[in-house]
């Protein structure tokens, strides 16, 4: 059983990872992060044409390999074994690419937070997590955030 953790670097993505470690039994795992290539950025996005640059591709590329490498190490610190790491570029949208990729590695499950870096944007567009849970053709965990203490 492989168990695939979706990694954005957000703390529902670290309690994600926290939770699957705590209550899974131990598995290999795939750790990976999704990022936008330029063109889909401008496809999805073309008011904001100015503001993305080649720049901001490698950047965002270079962002998405250094969080799913900390989260590969996030899950070996919380006894996860066999855990290894992949950022992944999407061509249609961060919730199809996550699906696909567990498709490919024929994942048993497929754990997420339940709500990541996005924003407002995923208040706009939909949550990604929600859009896993609904399309992936496997177990899906959404894990929500921690609740914090009250004062």
């Amino acid at each position: 059983m492989t168990i695939l953790i979706a990694y954005d670097g957000s703390a529902d993505s670290r309690s994600a990872i926290e939770f699957a470690a705590k209550h899974l039994a131990a598995q290999p795992t795939i750790v990976v992060t999704v990022w936008e290539p330029l063109l889909v950025q401008l496809r999805k996005y073309p008011l904001a044409a100015g503001a993305i640059s080649p720049e901001t591709e490698t950047e965002a590329q270079g962002q998405a390999e250094y969080y799913a490498k900390e989260g590969a190490e996030l899950a070996v610190a919380a006894g996860l074994p066999e855990v290894t790491y992949r950022a992944v570029a999407d061509n249609e949208s961060i919730w199809r690419t996550i699906v696909d990729v567990a498709d490919e590695v024929d994942a048993a499950l497929i754990v997420t937070g339940s709500r990541g870096l996005a924003g407002v944007r995923s208040v706009l567009l939909g949550s990604v997590s929600n859009h896993v849970l609904h399309h992936a053709r496997r177990p899906t965990l959404i894990v929500p955030p921690v609740a914090q203490p009250k004062a």
